[in-house]
């Protein structure tokens, strides 16, 4: 591309226009119905409408529909099992994390143990765990849907504040027509959006409301010729992640990419190729940013001429001269205004925590996200990402391996008090002192794996 374009981020459709549902954590939980085919639309509307959505299935329901399609499809991996995760309680951390718990289809035993109050599922577990609105979608042959008991247990419910979407009329399985058929999607989402807007707090509420964030994200491609270009392994997942996570925190995101991965809903994006253009979008940018996050891998040198037509082999091996690019990051900190915050990233290879400590000085940053691109897991291509976060004054905050959202949120985590000067962060994040370094912090996220790092030569993996 010869010039950067500007888009905004996807748009929802009518169905999911919502404002409400724009990063709002959804549980979706999926019981064992036929229905359950369904959920699997209504877990993309959710996504697409810009909710974060953690998907819980039941046994039963995993003889409909496969864990891995939700895993696809979601914010974060499908959960079936109270035992064996990552979270030692998952039902309680989940309850609390949530927004909304949507249950779609709602089964009558999932219904009729939510009323009961036994917990015997992992679902059940979450609906008893949470404080969050829930609103439960029933689904179910019309006998089953107008037994007294189940209509006992709906009121029972409804009473104790949840929400009912009733079942609509029409074909069922086994070739029956009847009352019980799981409402529409596009109704669904409707409803989740309303009640949304009824009980979660304005975005003025949220940490980075008011604020203006910048983040670039993947690796530059510097032309040879026209078919031939230098790059490196960036896919830009760590910066997406990052721009993510801020929108979903309130504030108003442009994201400078080289990458062709979607970017969340509620972010504008500037696509790039080379670094000089990376540069123009960047510079041109950041006065009015608040933050500026330079998540991007931009190369470090050029070819100093590009061929106007294909090098060809019978011409023999070219000779290429590489020239410097503009040094991004330290030309931002040349320019950066009174309470502007700069965070640089180092992917490095050897000597990580020293090239990046130098390079913190060096860029004049507030912080800088150092990792071991060399180690398994970590960084360019990978889902998951490990990094030390240098700050200024010689603190360093380790975060292990998790998902790249976990390390975006660990990053806007280190960010918060210099934007605000407060002592705490949010969402608070879970920090212990590592052992023979007592100026060291380490970070855990507090939500667990979610979905996707670099600057001019510290690249976005």
């Amino acid at each position: 591309m010869s010039d950067p374009r500007s888009r905004p981020g996807r748009t929802a459709g009518p169905e999911t226009s919502g404002a409400s549902l724009v990063g709002a954590t959804v549980v979706l939980g999926v019981s064992g119905g036929i229905a359950a085919y369904k959920a699997v639309e209504l877990c993309r509307r959710l996504v697409d409408a810009g909710s974060h959505v953690v998907p819980i299935l039941t046994s039963s329901a995993t003889r409909f529909v496969g864990e891995a399609t939700f895993s696809a499809l979601a914010s974060e991996p499908a959960r079936v099992e109270i035992f064996g995760g990552e979270s030692p309680i998952p039902h309680t951390e989940l309850g609390r994390r949530a927004d909304l718990v949507l249950i779609a289809p709602a089964t009558a035993r999932v219904i009729g143990s939510y009323a009961a109050g036994i917990s015997s599922d992992l679902l059940v577990a979450t609906l008893l765990a949470t404080r969050a609105p829930v609103l439960i979608c029933p689904a179910m042959h019309s006998e089953m849907w107008e037994h007294p008991a189940v209509q006992d247990n709906v009121a029972t419910l409804r009473g104790r504040g949840v929400y009912v979407l009733e079942p609509e009329s029409g074909h069922l399985a086994g070739g029956d027509v009847g009352a019980g058929r799981l409402a529409e999607i596009a109704v669904i989402v409707a409803e989740a959006s309303r009640i949304l807007a009824l009980t979660r707090g304005p975005r003025t509420s949220l940490p980075l409301s008011g604020r203006r964030v910048l983040v670039t994200a993947g690796g530059t491609r510097e032309p040879i010729d026209p078919v031939r270009f230098l790059s490196n392994r960036s896919s830009g997942k760590q910066g997406h992640a990052v721009a993510a996570v801020a929108v979903e925190l309130g504030a108003t995101v442009t994201l400078v990419t080289t990458s062709a991965l979607p970017a969340a809903v509620g972010v504008e994006v500037v696509e790039v190729e080379t670094a000089a253009e990376m540069a123009d979008a960047v510079l041109c940018r950041a006065a009015s940013a608040d933050l500026v996050v330079m998540a991007a891998a931009v190369a470090d040198y050029r070819p100093g001429e590009v061929a106007a037509t294909k090098l060809h082999k019978l011409d023999g091996a070219p000779l290429i001269h590489l020239v410097p690019t503009v040094d991004i990051l330290a030309e931002l900190g040349r320019r950066r205004r009174p309470g502007q915050v700069l965070v640089g990233f180092a992917a490095e290879t050897d000597a990580v925590l020293e090239r990046a400590a130098a390079k913190l000085e060096a860029k004049d940053v507030d912080l800088m996200v150092a990792n071991d691109v060399a180690a398994e897991g970590v960084g360019f291509a990978h889902e998951t990402n490990a990094v030390t976060i240098f700050h200024r004054g010689g603190s360093r905050t380790v975060v292990p391996l998790q998902s790249k959202r976990a390390v975006a949120h660990a990053v806007i985590d280190a960010v918060l008090p210099l934007l605000s000067g407060a002592e705490l962060a949010w969402p608070p994040a879970s920090r212990v002192e590592v052992p023979g370094a007592p100026q060291e912090a380490s970070w855990t996220s507090p939500s667990p794996k979610g979905a996707a790092t670099t600057e001019n030569e510290e690249p976005d993996s």
